[in-house]
C-alpha cells in the first residue's frame, strides 16, 4: 500500500474518501492519538480526501491546517507530539493524491508502523458515510496564508522558518517563485518577503488543476525559462517539501546539500562530518566532498531512507538530487521553504552569486535519465531485475568514468534508467541502449 512515500494513486480510483476514512480509523486506533495535525494541497480531489479522513478521525482533536505544506503539518507533529497527515501527491499530477503519514512527533514512518497501518486499513470494512464520487462543491475549504481555513499556528511555523535565516535580511535579493501552483504559493512568496527580498510570482496561482503541470521542482525547465538577469529562481514542488534553484543553471539538491555541506564543514558544525545521500546522487557531489574531507553515506531512493540513516547516524544534513533537503537539527523532515531560507541567507553571508558558488563547490557529471511506462499487468521491479546482464555490461564499460542504475519507481509504475558519463553523448548513447533492452525486455515497440 505504501510507495516510497505515502500512499499514491488515481483520485477516486485507487485514492477515495472511503479509503481516507480508514486511513484516520488506522492512524487512531494505532497510535492512540487524542489529538492529529491535518493539511493538504491544492487539488481539486483534496477536500473530498480531506472530509473522509476528518470522518475517520470523528473523536480526536483535529488540528485544521487547510492548505499548507506538508512539512508544516509535520512541524506541528513535532511541536505537539502527535501524528500528522498530509493529503497529497507531491509532485504527481493533479487527477492523482494520496496521504503521508508521520508517527506523533513528526517523524517518518518505520517499516513495523507502515505494515501494522497498511493491515489494520485492508481490514477495516468500507463504509458508506464517505461518498467515492467527486461532491458538486468542496466540503472543506481550502485555505491559505492569512485565511480563516489555516489555524494560527501556521504563524509559528513561518516564525521557525525566519529564524533559520540567523538574523541575515534578504533585502535587496531578486527572487523568482515557482510554486507549482501548489501548497506553497501563498506562503513561500509572503515569507521571503518578510525577509526582504524582492518577489515576483510565477506558478503561484492554484485552480485545482494546474499543480504541477510544466511547472515546480518537477519541471526546472520552467524556472530557468522565467528567472530575468539578477533574479535567482526557486522553484517548489506541489506539497512543498522540495526545492531547486536557477541562477545561469539549475542548482538542484545535490548541489545544494554540497554547498551547505561544505559551509557547515568550513564553520565547523557539520555533525560527524557526513552527509547522507541517496544512490541517484551524481557521482560530482562525491568527488567534491572527498575534496572537502566530508564522508558520504548512500541510502536507497527516498528521503525516508535518508532520514533513517540521519536519525542513527546522528548525523544533520542529507537529502536527495529532487530538492528534498533535510537539516535534522532544524527540520524531522525535507522542507523546501527552509531549504530556501538557509541557501539564501548562506549566499547573503559569503556576498559570492549563485552560480559562482554552485560552481566552485561542485562539477556534475552529465546525467541520463529515462523513464519507461511498464504494463499495470507486471511488476516494475521484475521488469527492471530483467535486464541485469546489459547493466553489468554497460557499467564495465563505463569503468570509473560512469555509473549506471536502474530501477522501479516507488510512486509510478515506471521503469527509472539513470546513466552517467563523462561526456553526455555517451550517456545518452548507454541510456538508449538500457532503454531498448528493456522495452525488448517487456515486449513494448518503440
Amino acid at each position: 500500500m505504501f510507495g516510497t512515500d505515502g500512499i499514491r494513486g488515481r483520485a477516486y480510483e485507487e485514492i477515495t474518501p472511503s479509503l481516507m476514512m480508514r486511513v484516520g480509523e488506522a492512524v487512531k486506533e494505532i497510535f492512540g492519538c487524542g489529538k492529529v495535525v491535518v493539511a493538504h494541497d491544492t487539488r481539486e480531489s483534496s477536500p473530498d480526501l480531506v472530509a473522509g479522513l476528518l470522518g475517520g478521525l470523528e473523536g480526536s482533536e483535529v488540528v485544521k491546517l487547510g492548505v499548507a505544506p506538508t512539512p508544516a503539518a509535520a512541524f506541528y507533529g513535532e511541536r505537539l507530539g502527535v501524528p500528522a497527515l498530509v493529503v497529497s501527491a507531491s509532485h504527481n499530477p493533479f487527477y492523482d493524491n494520496g496521504v503521508k503519514i508521520f508517527a506523533p512527533g513528526g517523524r517518518k514512518l518505520s517499516d513495523s508502523e507502515q505494515e501494522d497501518i497498511s493491515e489494520l486499513i485492508g481490514s477495516l470494512a468500507d463504509s458508506d458515510a464517505a461518498p467515492d464520487t467527486p461532491t458538486d462543491a468542496p466540503t472543506v475549504a481550502p485555505g491559505g496564508v492569512g485565511s480563516g481555513a489555516v489555524c494560527e499556528r501556521v504563524e509559528d511555523y513561518l516564525a521557525h522558518l525566519e529564524s533559520a535565516a540567523g538574523g541575515v535580511s534578504l533585502v535587496g535579493m531578486k527572487l523568482a517563485i515557482d510554486a507549482a501552483n501548489g501548497a506553497c504559493s501563498e506562503m513561500a512568496p509572503a515569507l521571503m518577503r518578510r525577509l526582504g527580498a524582492q518577489v515576483r510570482e510565477v506558478c503561484c496561482s492554484p485552480d485545482g488543476r494546474n499543480i504541477n503541470d510544466g511547472c515546480g521542482a518537477g519541471f526546472p525547465g520552467r524556472i530557468a525559462a522565467e528567472t530575468r538577469r539578477g533574479e535567482i529562481g526557486l522553484a517548489f514542488d506541489g506539497d512543498g517539501d522540495r526545492v531547486v534553484a536557477y541562477d545561469e543553471g539549475l542548482v538542484d539538491g545535490d548541489f545544494i546539500i554540497a554547498i551547505c555541506g561544505a559551509d557547515r564543514r568550513f564553520r565547523n558544525c557539520l555533525a560527524g562530518n557526513t552527509v547522507v545521500v541517496t544512490v541517484m546522487t551524481n557521482m560530482g557531489f562525491h568527488l567534491s566532498m572527498r575534496k572537502h574531507g566530508i564522508d558520504v553515506v548512500t541510502t536507497p531512493v527516498g528521503d525516508r531512507h535518508v532520514s533513517e540513516a540521519l536519525e542513527s547516524g546522528g548525523w544533520e544534513l542529507g537529502g536527495e538530487q529532487s530538492g528534498h533537503v533535510i537539516f535534522r537539527d532544524l527540520a524531522t523532515t525535507g522542507d523546501g521553504l527552509l531549504t530556501a531560507v538557509v541557501l539564501l541567507s548562506l549566499l547573503r553571508r559569503n556576498t559570492v552569486p549563485l552560480s559562482v558558488l554552485a560552481a566552485e563547490t561542485m562539477t556534475r557529471f552529465p546525467q541520463v535519465l529515462r523513464n519507461v511506462e511498464v504494463p499495470v499487468s507486471l511488476d516494475a521491479s521484475e521488469a527492471a531485475a530483467g535486464i541485469s546482464d546489459s547493466v553489468e555490461d554497460v557499467r564495465r564499460r563505463l569503468g570509473e568514468g560512469g555509473r549506471v542504475l536502474v530501477r522501479s519507481s516507488g510512486t509510478e509504475p515506471l521503469v527509472r534508467v539513470m546513466v552517467e558519463a563523462r561526456k553526455e553523448p555517451q550517456a545518452r548513447k548507454f541510456a538508449d541502449s538500457l532503454v531498448g533492452d528493456l522495452k525488448a525486455h517487456l515486449g513494448l515497440s518503440g
